[in-house]
């Protein structure tokens, strides 16, 4: 297509009216529209810009060269010139470069050097649908830098599927200019027959392609979720292919820029091109000759599980938005047709639009970021979606723990130099403290492995979770250009990216790799990943998380491991990437971390205060001692512990050590002041009654030494011990003369068992309690058998006596059995003397 007949240009002149204007607009165009490219150039001469730069922000590393390439061609330039980029492991800028295309760390790295920005007179911030992380915060950054430093900074907001109203309003009331950018249709086909996920997906697609090429003309673009898929539906599709016309591309950022640009471009031999591509060719990127697109449906993202915190990969169904998006590839220069491999009825089920990074991302890179910025309370910025407390605050604690925030959460020097790495804080952090060790080579390249995709997926030898595998292939690569089980398409690009982190950290390019220090490099990375060995390929986690290798392999015998890639699904997370560690090593190398523990329990198996001690890394137990010396305080905190868990019984209770608790707690009953013995009462009250006796005691068998009814005493007042021996005696003197033990063992009814003959004469039935409280006299017969039970001896003997006579008069006739029992002789023979 001519540019001057791209639909951008109709709406050109009310966007350079918009910012002559003002400083802010929001630019609503749709896919195709020529926004990318267009807008930048369109602006260069604008004379509010001077001799400033246009920085214009790109998600993606691919989209950022092509604008770049296309937009230096379009002025008859090299890139590097007027036009220039800067990604990630490449820079491509001159003295003379006013419009500079960069990925989203890069405009971040440059808002936090000089958040004034001298030299720039415009942000673009191009495909800021997609929100991510980056976007968002250099975003807000830059709303703040123009509040404060620069009210003549330009900011532009580009999107083809963007809410514009949001975003109008987060810049303060920013017009919103709008484009058709489709020119040409695209008729969209469903074909939920051929609608698959997981293993059969690649097949599916095949299937699915394989039928498009018969229905269609022109190069074909199909969406799918990974390179792992889209290694697959190559063969598949390869397998179902007749002829040499048509051509294969894949299309996934890991690929080195080569193989991308052989992707974009239309075939040099003039061949059909069939390019499989992840969500990198939603946006911005025009593919020459495209005119049908398959979409799977489906989409691969990093999310942090709520369950765990950690990151897991997802696959899962695209939302409108994104699908309207790939739609729309296949109309950029002529009329297309769009397969989508599901229903309208699953379409109209899928979400509007995206979930925001900055809601569901692991934002410990975040938070570095605002408190480099040094803002510790993210309402103080403008944000479409501010970030949630509890994943910002998680981010927080682990920036305390690699040194990175303080107590106060304010950055410290540790934090300002990671923030300089453009690493997520973990990596920048072994990478500090590596070189302080000599090992920085070593810990470059584990970062660019931990960044990447598994250099072994897909492979048998993936299987085998130890992070040195990956590193073997890649020093092998890297000494010897020879491959063996690795993917060789991804090698070059890590490569490339070890040398950039190398030339960053000033690393002596002949210091030596040392692979036995993998564990304790990646135990900088991920202390609280750190796990011991708990048997069957299972591991405790620093962090209280199980996690498990998902087959036997010689990481199941290490003691220790660091897990520096987890696939948080089921109980256990499932390890897949992790290195030995030693216990030595951890004591040596992380000692801010490890507390000692001492422990005073009581063991209930053994029936003893156990005393332990303990060098704990988090929830590991690195080791552990008897301890010898236990304070005594502790030792009787945990025989209080054992007596609250196995209860009261654990001292020996006598006849007379119940009897007085009894006793206690019949005058408790009778009156409240008194103290409650009942066992809840005695076990929440310990440390008044038993604890001032406990001294010397560690077992049961020293707690059975004790005597129960003299620790009670405790609890009583000098006053309430007198009144306790005339107002609750242990015995009442019978007629008989003898002694009567009173059974208490029913606080409300104080009971007292007696031959009926040793009451003979007393005509009241005896008072407790000051009078209170009568007795529930248990009459025995002869053979010490209850033959009644009264609380009123006076109607006893008036009318019960004579039956009880009559009753047992003949079963003991040896027996003292008078006619008037008020004047009889008591007796405890069996006939009083004479």
């Amino acid at each position: 297509m001519n540019n001057s007949l791209l639909p951008i240009h109709q709406v050109l002149p009310r966007l350079q009216a918009a910012l002559s204007e003002g400083s802010v607009a929001v630019l609503i165009a749709e896919p195709g529209a020529g926004k990318t490219t267009q807008v930048p150039l369109a602006l260069l001469k604008e004379p509010w810009l001077g001799d400033k730069k246009i920085i214009m922000l790109e998600p993606r590393r691919l989209a950022a060269r092509t604008a770049a390439r296309f937009m230096a061609s379009a002025m008859g330039e090299q890139t590097g010139e007027t036009v220039g980029y800067r990604v990630r492991s490449e820079s491509v800028v001159g003295p003379s470069t006013r419009i500079e295309v960069v990925t989203e760390g890069i405009l971040t790295r440059m808002l936090q050097s000089d958040p004034s920005l001298p030299d720039v007179g415009m942000i673009i911030f191009d495909e800021f649908h997609e929100r991510s992380l980056p976007a968002d915060t250099g975003l807000a950054f830059a709303l703040e830098s123009r509040a404060v430093l620069r009210e003549d900074l330009k900011l532009l907001v580009m999107s083809a599927t963007l809410d514009a109203e949001p975003v109008a309003r987060l810049l303060g009331g920013a017009p919103v200019i709008r484009s058709e950018g489709r020119s040409y249709p695209v008729e969209t086909v469903y074909w939920p027959q051929f609608s698959a996920a997981g293993k059969d997906l690649p097949h599916s697609v095949a299937r699915a392609v394989l039928q498009a090429l018969h229905e269609q003309e022109g190069d074909m673009l199909v969406f799918l979720p990974g390179a792992g898929e889209i290694r697959r539906t190559a063969a598949a599709i390869s397998a179902g292919l007749t002829g040499t016309g048509v051509v294969i591309r894949p299309l996934y950022s890991a690929l080195p820029f080569r193989e991308q640009d052989l992707a974009i471009r239309p075939d040099a031999e003039g061949r059909r091109r069939i390019v499989l591509a992840t969500s990198i060719a939603e946006s911005s990127l025009t593919i020459e000759g495209v005119r049908v697109v398959v979409d799977s449906g489906y989409v691969r993202t990093e999310l942090v599980s709520p369950r765990t915190g950690l990151p897991q990969l997802v696959t899962r169904r695209v939302s409108k938005a994104s699908a309207d998006q790939r739609r729309g590839r296949a109309g950029r220069l002529m009329p297309g047709v769009c397969y989508r491999l599901w229903s309208p009825e699953e379409h109209a089920r899928l979400p509007d639009m995206e979930v925001p990074a900055i809601r569901q991302s692991d934002l410990a890179p975040l938070a570095l970021e605002l408190a480099a910025w040094g803002t510790r309370d993210p309402e103080q910025l403008a944000w479409l979606d501010p970030p949630p407390a509890a994943a910002l605050g998680s981010g927080q604690r682990l920036l305390r723990r690699l040194g990175a925030l303080d107590e106060r959460g304010a950055i410290t020097d540790h934090g300002r130099e990671l923030a300089t790495l453009g690493l997520h804080p973990r990596l920048g952090h072994m990478l500090v403290k590596a070189k302080a060790l000599g090992a920085a080579a070593l810990a470059c390249r584990l970062a660019v492995l931990l960044q990447e995709r598994d250099l072994l997926r897909g492979s048998e030898a993936a299987r085998d979770c130890d992070m040195r595998t990956r590193l073997a292939q890649l020093l092998t690569y890297e000494s010897a250009g020879r491959l063996s089980q690795a993917d060789e398409e991804q090698l070059p690009a890590m490569m490339r990216e070890v040398k950039r982190l190398v030339r960053q950290l000033q690393i002596d390019e002949g210091e030596r790799v040392e692979p036995e220090l993998c564990g304790l490099l990646l135990s900088f990375a991920y202390p609280d990943r750190i796990g011991k060995n708990r048997g069957d390929g299972s591991f405790l986690l620093a962090n209280g998380r199980g996690a498990r290798l998902a087959e036997l392999q010689p990481l199941s015998r290490a003691s220790y491991l660091v897990a520096a890639a987890i696939d948080d699904k089921g109980t256990d997370g499932h390890i897949q990437l992790a290195a030995e560690l030693d216990a030595a090593i951890i004591e040596r190398h992380h000692p801010e971390s490890i507390l000692v523990h001492k422990e005073v329990r009581w063991d209930a198996g053994a029936g003893a205060v156990r005393a332990r001690k303990s060098w704990k890394l988090d929830a590991i137990v690195l080791k552990e001692t008897p301890d010898p010396n236990p304070a005594a305080e502790e030792i009787a905190a945990a025989v209080l512990d054992g007596m609250r868990s196995e209860g009261l019984g654990l001292l020996q209770w006598g006849k007379a050590d119940l009897q007085y608790r009894e006793r206690m707690a019949f005058m408790h009953a009778h009156n409240p002041d008194w103290p409650d013995v009942s066992d809840e009462a005695l076990l929440d009250r310990m440390e008044d009654w038993l604890l001032p006796f406990l001294d010397r005691v560690e077992s049961r068998r020293d707690l059975q030494r004790l005597k129960p009814s003299a620790m009670l005493e405790q609890l009583l007042t000098w006053d309430q011990r007198r009144l306790l021996q005339s107002e609750a005696p242990t015995h009442i003197q019978v007629p008989s003369g003898s002694k009567i033990p009173v059974d208490y063992s029913d606080p409300q009814r104080p009971a007292l068992a007696v031959r009926l003959q040793e009451m003979f004469g007393l005509s009241e039935t005896p008072r407790i309690a000051g009078g209170k409280a009568a007795l529930t006299i248990h009459l025995l017969s002869p053979a010490q058998r209850p033959v009644q039970v009264t609380s009123d001896l006076a109607s006893f003997w008036a009318h019960g006596y004579f039956e009880v006579k009559k009753d047992l008069k003949g079963r003991y006739p040896k027996h003292y059995w008078p006619d008037d029992p008020l004047k009889a002789q008591p007796t405890s023979r069996v006939r009083p003397k004479s």
